[in-house]
């Protein structure tokens, strides 16, 4: 018989509640830190995104309570619709220069930063500012640097010899999308330039002694070595920079407001104005799934793209 001093285990302690509380809560531990994430998800995400297809099925009056089904009424006005259409449009082209700007400006920038110099501490704080500074002062200070009488950037551009007045930036529609695209991306660069600059700290210094030993050169190097070797986080970059921009409404709305005729409305700003300006919910909510989808469909090129870039690697 066992007794309190005895050290040797009793058989039934492997079978007590508190043996088989702990296995349950092991078991169950991944799933009970998961659920506040789920919970959330689907209060704040899927709830709204379920109600956005709901209201895209009616028609939802401004000031009554009723809201008739009509089905995919809003669907065949929104296909049929040219301003939908040119929404889409400017929204890739305002996406792909965001990519290939910010992108190719963030490259140049992580290379430059990956130098070893005097001060390359300071220079790479100083490179996040820009991604710190919140939207609404970055159109303002850019709204100054672009005014016809006294702006920078204005005063820059007569320096050239083909430019004898100063510029429109936002009233002209040849220059509105090129003046957005140019703060999106002095807004987004310094984030993808960090991600790069880690990624090139990544690359193994014994690739390059390699390259060097069989007579390659910085440019041989960059195009043979370091470009495959942060390729995968070059793609996954140009998702999040279309992701970013796709859903860009506060730059654009500040700077331009979607005009001038048109030029800069882009589906954020067509659906805000088809909700909050015309008060056409039902017709909003249909433009917002077609968005959704669009997304979810070049979130799926991208992965496609890098898919296929990784087997052509492989084999």
């Amino acid at each position: 018989m066992a007794t309190l001093s005895d050290p040797r285990p009793r058989p039934n302690d492997t079978l007590g509640w508190g043996s088989i509380i702990a296995r349950l809560t092991r078991k169950r531990l991944p799933y009970l830190l998961a659920l506040p994430i789920l919970i959330y998800e689907a209060i704040f995400i899927l709830y709204p995104m379920a109600v956005g297809v709901q209201y895209s099925l009616t028609n939802i009056q401004f000031g009554s309570s009723a809201a008739p089904w009509v089905g995919f009424a809003n669907y065949h006005r929104m296909l049929t619709d040219h301003t939908f259409w040119l929404a889409v449009q400017i929204t890739i082209e305002y996406s792909l220069a965001v990519i290939v700007v910010a992108l190719s400006v963030a490259l140049g920038t992580a290379l430059l930063m990956n130098q070893a110099f005097r001060g390359r501490g300071l220079f790479r704080a100083l490179l996040t500012t820009p991604w710190a500074f919140p939207d609404i002062p970055t159109t303002i200070i850019f709204l100054w640097m672009m005014n016809p009488l006294f702006g920078v950037l204005s005063e820059m551009a007569r320096w050239l010899p083909w430019i004898h007045n100063s510029p429109n930036w936002t009233l002209d529609p040849h220059l509105a999308l090129a003046t957005i695209v140019l703060i999106s991306v002095w807004k987004g660069f310094p984030f993808y330039s960090l991600v790069i600059l880690a990624a090139l700290q990544g690359v193994p210094h014994e690739l390059y002694e390699a390259a060097i030993v069989d007579g390659a050169n910085k440019l041989t190097r960059f195009r043979y070595v370091t470009l495959p070797a942060i390729k995968p986080t070059l793609m996954l970059l140009a998702l999040l920079a279309f992701i970013f921009s796709y859903q860009q409404y506060t730059l654009i709305w500040q700077t331009t407001g979607g005009g001038p005729a048109y030029a800069t409305q882009t589906l954020a700003i067509l659906i805000w104005n088809e909700a909050f300006s015309y008060f056409d919910y039902s017709y909003a909510a249909a433009v917002g799934v077609a968005g959704f989808v669009l997304s979810i469909l070049a979130a799926l090129l991208f992965v496609f793209l890098e898919r296929q870039a990784r087997a052509a690697e492989e084999r």
